[in-house]
């Protein structure tokens, strides 16, 4: 993948890609002072960044960067299950490949491998300005 996570929300947060393709991505954040709301649990905001995440890198494996870009359009989430603690992962797999837009899903476990979230993300398709 040639994108580079530094100086972003996902470095912030402390994201891992752990698996990167068309078809799936993958990745690990840590629950932690970066990741919890007030009351010391995972925010379900820093869920939702997750889920976005692997949904933009997941549409972004499925275009061709020289003309095109992707952005997040609307993303919905519902939180199951809180965690004060360990890691969570997102798993994103597309649930339609479009011309211009994308749909992701994004489940996201415990370390005990319960669910804590699953969203939905849709990812717009759109050609680069010196396209």
């Amino acid at each position: 993948m040639d994108i580079s996570m530094r100086n972003t929300l996902m470095e912030t947060l402390g994201m891992e890609v752990v698996k990167a393709t068309p078809e799936e991505v993958q990745i690990r954040m840590p629950v932690d002072q970066r990741t919890h709301q007030p009351m010391g649990f995972l925010h379900g905001g820093a869920s939702v960044a997750l889920a976005e995440s692997a949904a933009s890198i997941g549409a972004y494996l499925n275009v061709d960067p020289s003309v095109q870009q992707v952005f997040g359009m609307e993303i919905n989430a519902n939180h199951l299950r809180s965690a004060r603690s360990g890691n969570v992962t997102g798993v994103a797999v597309p649930l339609h490949i479009g011309k211009n837009t994308m749909v992701w899903e994004t489940k996201i476990t415990n370390d005990n491998d319960q669910m804590i979230s699953i969203s939905r993300c849709t990812i717009g398709v759109v050609p680069l300005k010196n396209s």
